[in-house]
């Protein structure tokens, strides 16, 4: 029987209202760049599809093509939580040190601007 990957969160600010959001920095490993970013879009389509997505993008760096980046936009913390447990998400979790030089590197974002509701 196979653990769940669990990310711990930041929680949300007291009278926080803004969506819940990230950027992620993932470095592929050199042999492994075309097939990660395979591995990264094959999870834009049905995380889009999800209740709570507001936003879903994969970059790819201009300069570095071993460098990926990636924005998330959630409606709440708990609408993040539910993907990550979401098992093609848990599988890419599991298997993604095949794919990177590291771990990820995810920047926790609190929306200083204003958001259209």
């Amino acid at each position: 029987m196979s653990t769940n990957i669990v990310i711990e969160l930041p929680e949300t600010q007291p009278n926080e209202k803004a969506p819940y959001a990230l950027v992620g920095r993932v470095h592929a490993k050199p042999e492994m760049s075309d097939l990660l970013e395979k591995r990264l879009l094959e999870l834009v389509e049905p995380t889009r599809r999800e209740e709570g997505a507001m936003q879903y993008h994969v970059h790819r760096d201009r300069h570095d093509l071993n460098l990926f980046v990636f924005y998330e936009v959630w409606r709440s913390k708990k609408d993040l939580e539910d993907h990550l447990n979401k098992p093609y998400v848990q599988y890419f979790l599991k298997d993604r040190l095949s794919y990177i030089e590291g771990d990820m590197e995810i920047t926790w974002l609190t929306m200083a601007s204003s958001h259209p509701s």
